[in-house]
């Protein structure tokens, strides 16, 4: 029983432990702020990155939904084209025919200008011919 230290001298060691702990305590606590002021900071920078990347997305967004209605736009504009070109090829299909068909008016007008110029020529000529004969006959 003579190393076992007597009930007081075992407090004195207890508190003298815990005054060594406590002592570390503040330093612990100081460093434990410091790291935590850290993670903080890191996290803070983390947001403000992720806030400059969702303001980025936005713009991307709202640049893409712009660019999407031009070019809706202008696809309209072109099939409003390719419709007109279409109905300017029917037109001109159309006029082509028409023109076809005055020309082939033309030449049968002409067909029966030139038909009524013979009947007309032969007949003055039959004519002609009757009246040289008839003046023959008179005298």
């Amino acid at each position: 029983m003579a190393d076992v230290p007597p009930p007081a001298e075992r407090q004195r060691r207890k508190a003298e432990r815990r005054t060594g702990l406590g002592e570390n305590r503040p330093k612990d606590a100081a460093q434990s702020r410091d790291v935590a002021e850290e993670h903080r900071a890191v996290a803070e920078a983390a947001r403000k990155e992720a806030e400059g990347f969702r303001v980025l997305a936005e713009e991307a967004r709202a640049t893409r939904d712009r660019y999407r209605d031009e070019f809706e736009t202008l696809r309209q504009a072109q099939e409003e084209v390719r419709r007109a070109a279409e109905e300017a090829r029917i037109a001109a299909e159309e006029s082509r025919h028409a023109t076809i068909d005055a020309v082939a008016a033309t030449a049968d007008s002409l067909h029966a200008t030139l038909e009524q110029m013979k009947f007309l020529e032969e007949a003055r000529l039959v004519l002609r011919a009757i009246k040289d004969t008839h003046a023959t006959d008179i005298n």
